[in-house]
């Protein structure tokens, strides 16, 4: 019987929550919930339901489109998303 040793890797674990595409999007997320994430650094959920720490210019990326379309679709006056 012969024991193999493996080469030592970077492991570190896996924070994403199956962002695939999510990542080249800006998402809508209520305005409170961003500040809060600012400050604290705790993870905001986009009303796609995409979960992230916010720490990029969301104006330099296009609005997710699930997020649009959900947006659009909220009855007028329920106004309390931000971009990000």
């Amino acid at each position: 019987m012969s024991t193999k040793i493996l080469p030592e890797s970077d492991i570190r674990p896996d924070l994403s929550f199956g962002d695939g595409d999510h990542e080249r999007f800006a998402h809508y997320v209520e305005k409170d919930k961003i500040m809060e994430s600012a400050f604290t650094g705790t993870p905001v959920r986009a009303i796609c339901g995409k979960v992230w720490v916010p720490n990029r210019d969301p104006q330099k990326f296009p609005v997710c489109p699930e997020c649009k379309e959900i947006y659009e679709g909220l009855p007028k006056g329920e106004d309390d998303s931000g971009k990000e």
